[in-house]
Protein backbone atom coordinates (compact mmCIF):
# COMPACT_ATOMS: atom_id res chain seq x y z
CA UNK A 1 0.00 0.00 0.00
CA UNK A 2 1.15 3.55 -0.63
CA UNK A 3 0.79 4.50 3.05
CA UNK A 4 -1.12 3.35 6.08
CA UNK A 5 -3.36 6.42 6.05
CA UNK A 6 -4.75 5.38 2.65
CA UNK A 7 -4.91 1.65 3.42
CA UNK A 8 -8.24 0.02 2.55
CA UNK A 9 -10.29 -0.99 5.58
CA UNK A 10 -13.66 -2.68 6.09
CA UNK A 11 -15.87 -2.80 9.16
CA UNK A 12 -17.26 -6.34 9.12
CA UNK A 13 -20.33 -7.35 11.09
CA UNK A 14 -22.99 -9.91 10.32
CA UNK A 15 -26.58 -9.71 9.19
CA UNK A 16 -27.57 -11.82 12.18
CA UNK A 17 -26.09 -9.32 14.63
CA UNK A 18 -27.53 -6.39 12.69
CA UNK A 19 -31.03 -7.90 12.61
CA UNK A 20 -30.74 -8.39 16.39
CA UNK A 21 -30.03 -4.67 16.82
CA UNK A 22 -26.27 -4.94 17.22
CA UNK A 23 -23.53 -3.36 15.12
CA UNK A 24 -20.91 -5.66 16.66
CA UNK A 25 -18.02 -6.14 14.29
CA UNK A 26 -14.40 -5.25 13.68
CA UNK A 27 -12.37 -3.01 11.40
CA UNK A 28 -10.13 -5.12 9.16
CA UNK A 29 -7.10 -3.47 7.56
CA UNK A 30 -6.80 -5.13 4.16
CA UNK A 31 -3.11 -4.24 3.80
CA UNK A 32 -2.35 -7.29 5.93
CA UNK A 33 -3.94 -9.80 3.55
CA UNK A 34 -2.62 -11.41 0.40
CA UNK A 35 -6.00 -12.28 -1.08
CA UNK A 36 -9.73 -12.38 -0.50
CA UNK A 37 -9.67 -15.96 0.77
CA UNK A 38 -7.31 -15.07 3.62
CA UNK A 39 -9.39 -11.99 4.48
CA UNK A 40 -12.68 -13.90 4.56
CA UNK A 41 -11.14 -16.64 6.72
CA UNK A 42 -10.26 -14.02 9.35
CA UNK A 43 -13.74 -12.51 9.13
CA UNK A 44 -15.40 -15.87 9.70
CA UNK A 45 -12.95 -16.64 12.52
CA UNK A 46 -13.81 -13.35 14.20
CA UNK A 47 -17.54 -14.14 13.97
CA UNK A 48 -17.13 -17.80 14.96
CA UNK A 49 -19.63 -17.32 17.81
CA UNK A 50 -22.43 -17.49 15.19
CA UNK A 51 -23.44 -20.83 13.73
CA UNK A 52 -23.41 -19.69 10.08
CA UNK A 53 -22.36 -16.03 9.96
CA UNK A 54 -23.50 -14.03 6.96
CA UNK A 55 -20.91 -11.27 6.66
CA UNK A 56 -22.06 -7.68 6.33
CA UNK A 57 -19.67 -4.94 5.24
CA UNK A 58 -21.13 -2.08 7.24
CA UNK A 59 -18.54 0.57 6.41
CA UNK A 60 -15.33 0.91 4.42
CA UNK A 61 -12.55 3.36 3.75
CA UNK A 62 -10.27 3.81 0.75
CA UNK A 63 -12.08 1.22 -1.35
CA UNK A 64 -13.75 2.33 -4.58
CA UNK A 65 -17.47 1.58 -4.72
CA UNK A 66 -17.02 -0.50 -7.87
CA UNK A 67 -15.14 -3.10 -5.79
CA UNK A 68 -17.40 -3.42 -2.76
CA UNK A 69 -20.99 -3.60 -1.61
CA UNK A 70 -22.69 -4.33 1.68
CA UNK A 71 -22.37 -8.06 1.11
CA UNK A 72 -19.39 -8.60 -1.18
CA UNK A 73 -15.85 -7.60 -2.02
CA UNK A 74 -14.81 -8.17 -5.62
CA UNK A 75 -12.43 -11.09 -6.10
CA UNK A 76 -9.94 -8.82 -7.92
CA UNK A 77 -9.85 -6.22 -5.12
CA UNK A 78 -6.50 -7.32 -3.73
CA UNK A 79 -4.89 -7.27 -7.18
CA UNK A 80 -6.28 -3.75 -7.61
CA UNK A 81 -4.85 -2.67 -4.23
CA UNK A 82 -1.48 -4.13 -5.23
CA UNK A 83 -1.51 -2.28 -8.55
CA UNK A 84 -2.37 1.12 -7.08
CA UNK A 85 0.12 0.51 -4.27
CA UNK A 86 2.87 0.77 -6.88
CA UNK A 87 1.52 4.08 -8.23
CA UNK A 88 1.98 7.60 -6.95
CA UNK A 89 -1.16 9.19 -5.46
CA UNK A 90 -1.98 11.21 -8.59
CA UNK A 91 -1.77 8.19 -10.91
CA UNK A 92 -3.73 6.01 -8.47
CA UNK A 93 -6.47 8.65 -8.39
CA UNK A 94 -6.50 8.73 -12.20
CA UNK A 95 -6.68 4.94 -12.39
CA UNK A 96 -9.66 4.91 -10.03
CA UNK A 97 -11.40 7.52 -12.20
CA UNK A 98 -10.58 5.48 -15.31
CA UNK A 99 -12.00 2.29 -13.80
CA UNK A 100 -15.11 3.99 -12.44
CA UNK A 101 -16.08 6.52 -15.11
CA UNK A 102 -14.38 5.63 -18.38
CA UNK A 103 -13.71 1.94 -18.86
CA UNK A 104 -16.01 0.58 -16.12
CA UNK A 105 -13.79 -2.06 -14.58
CA UNK A 106 -14.40 -4.75 -13.33
CA UNK A 107 -17.87 -4.92 -14.91
CA UNK A 108 -16.24 -4.71 -18.37
CA UNK A 109 -14.83 -8.20 -17.64
CA UNK A 110 -11.26 -7.17 -18.52
CA UNK A 111 -8.40 -8.74 -16.65
CA UNK A 112 -6.69 -6.20 -14.41
CA UNK A 113 -3.53 -6.37 -16.54
CA UNK A 114 -5.56 -5.46 -19.64
CA UNK A 115 -7.24 -2.61 -17.74
CA UNK A 116 -3.85 -1.29 -16.65
CA UNK A 117 -2.55 -1.47 -20.23
CA UNK A 118 -5.61 0.33 -21.56
CA UNK A 119 -5.24 2.99 -18.84
CA UNK A 120 -1.58 3.48 -19.78
CA UNK A 121 -2.52 4.08 -23.41
CA UNK A 122 -5.34 6.48 -22.53
CA UNK A 123 -4.00 8.56 -19.64
CA UNK A 124 -2.33 11.83 -20.62
CA UNK A 125 -1.65 13.29 -17.18
CA UNK A 126 -2.86 15.68 -14.53
CA UNK A 127 -3.32 19.27 -15.72
CA UNK A 128 -4.81 21.30 -12.89
CA UNK A 129 -1.67 21.93 -10.92
CA UNK A 130 -1.39 25.60 -11.80
CA UNK A 131 -5.05 26.39 -11.14
CA UNK A 132 -5.77 26.98 -14.83
CA UNK A 133 -8.31 25.14 -16.91
CA UNK A 134 -7.02 21.58 -17.36
CA UNK A 135 -8.27 21.40 -20.95
CA UNK A 136 -6.39 24.58 -21.85
CA UNK A 137 -3.22 23.35 -20.15
CA UNK A 138 -3.46 20.14 -22.14
CA UNK A 139 -3.95 22.09 -25.39
CA UNK A 140 -0.65 23.90 -24.78
CA UNK A 141 1.11 20.59 -24.15
CA UNK A 142 -0.56 19.03 -27.18
CA UNK A 143 0.73 21.79 -29.44
CA UNK A 144 4.23 21.41 -28.03
CA UNK A 145 4.29 17.58 -28.23
CA UNK A 146 2.86 17.37 -31.73
CA UNK A 147 4.87 20.26 -33.15
CA UNK A 148 1.63 21.70 -34.48
CA UNK A 149 3.10 25.19 -34.75
CA UNK A 150 6.63 24.24 -35.73
CA UNK A 151 7.65 26.16 -38.76
CA UNK A 152 5.14 28.93 -38.06
CA UNK A 153 6.66 32.37 -37.70
CA UNK A 154 6.79 33.47 -34.04
CA UNK A 155 4.94 36.67 -34.92
CA UNK A 156 1.97 34.56 -36.11
CA UNK A 157 2.27 31.96 -33.35
CA UNK A 158 1.05 34.43 -30.71
CA UNK A 159 -2.30 34.66 -32.53
CA UNK A 160 -3.01 30.96 -32.25
CA UNK A 161 -6.30 30.27 -30.43
CA UNK A 162 -5.47 27.69 -27.74
CA UNK A 163 -8.95 27.96 -26.22
CA UNK A 164 -10.55 26.92 -29.52
CA UNK A 165 -8.10 24.03 -29.88
CA UNK A 166 -8.88 22.88 -26.32
CA UNK A 167 -12.61 23.03 -27.03
CA UNK A 168 -12.20 21.00 -30.23
CA UNK A 169 -9.89 18.42 -28.63
CA UNK A 170 -12.37 17.79 -25.82
CA UNK A 171 -15.42 17.70 -28.07
CA UNK A 172 -14.04 14.63 -29.76
CA UNK A 173 -11.01 12.63 -28.78
CA UNK A 174 -10.21 13.58 -25.16
CA UNK A 175 -11.97 13.69 -21.79
CA UNK A 176 -11.11 15.51 -18.58
CA UNK A 177 -12.12 14.37 -15.08
CA UNK A 178 -11.02 16.34 -12.04
CA UNK A 179 -7.94 17.63 -13.87
CA UNK A 180 -6.96 14.24 -15.30
CA UNK A 181 -6.92 14.00 -19.09
CA UNK A 182 -7.65 10.81 -21.02
CA UNK A 183 -7.64 10.01 -24.74
CA UNK A 184 -10.97 8.49 -25.80
CA UNK A 185 -10.47 5.10 -27.40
Amino acid sequence: MRNLENAPKIYVGTYGQYNSGSLFGKWFDLAGYADIKEFLQDCYEFHRNELDPELMFQDWENIPDFLISECSLHKEAFKYFGAIGEMDDETAEAFEIYCKQINHWPSNRYELEDQLESFGESYRGFFSGSGKDATLEYAYQYVEETGLLSGVASTLEKYFDYEALARDLFLEGYSEYEGHVFADY
